[in-house]
C-alpha cells in the first residue's frame, strides 16, 4: 500500500441523524478507547442513536454511546455507557463549541469507522429539522424514486 493511504472499514452509521437533522459540517475526529472497547467495535457491537458531544473543561466528550462489553473480557472490561473523550485540536474544540451554542445546533456522531487500526468518528454540526422539513425530504425522495422507475420502464 502506498504511504499515506489507509483503508476505511465502516463500523456503524447513524442514518436517523440525517433524517432528524440537517448536517451543516462534518469533521473527522479520533476517540480515546480502551482495549476491550476496540475489540467490541471490531465485532460491530455499538449503539449511538441518541449520542451527542459536548465541551466540558476545554475538552470534547461523547455521551450516550453504548459499546457492549467484550465477552472474553475479565475484570478489566469497560463500562458500556461511560463518556468518551474525543481527540481534537484546541482551536477546533473552541470553534465547534461556539457554533454549537447557537440555538438549534448540536454535535452528533454520524458514523464510526476504522482507519487503519485507529477508530475514527465523523462528528457533525447539525441543526434540528422541523416536521414539515422532514416531510419535504420524504416527498423529494419519493419523487426521485418515481422518476427513476419511470425511466427504467421506458427503457
Amino acid at each position: 500500500m502506498a504511504k499515506g493511504t489507509t483503508k476505511e472499514r465502516l463500523i456503524a452509521e447513524n442514518r436517523r441523524a440525517r433524517h432528524n437533522y440537517t448536517v451543516e459540517e462534518t469533521l473527522e475526529v479520533g476517540i480515546q478507547l480502551t482495549g476491550t472497547e476496540v475489540k467490541s467495535l471490531r465485532m460491530g457491537q455499538i449503539n449511538f442513536t441518541d449520542a451527542y458531544a459536548s465541551v466540558e473543561d476545554g475538552e470534547m466528550w461523547l455521551h450516550s454511546v453504548h459499546i457492549k462489553e467484550y465477552l472474553q473480557g475479565n475484570r478489566f472490561n469497560h463500562d458500556p455507557e461511560r463518556p468518551r473523550k474525543l481527540l481534537l485540536h484546541k482551536r477546533q474544540i473552541l470553534r465547534l463549541a461556539q457554533e454549537a451554542r447557537l440555538e438549534g445546533y448540536t454535535l452528533i456522531p454520524l458514523r464510526f469507522y476504522f482507519q487503519g487500526s485507529w477508530v475514527k468518528v465523523d462528528l457533525g454540526l447539525c441543526k434540528g429539522k422541523k416536521l414539515h422539513d422532514q416531510r419535504q425530504d420524504i416527498a423529494k425522495r419519493e419523487a426521485q424514486r418515481q422518476i427513476a422507475q419511470a425511466l427504467q420502464r421506458r427503457r
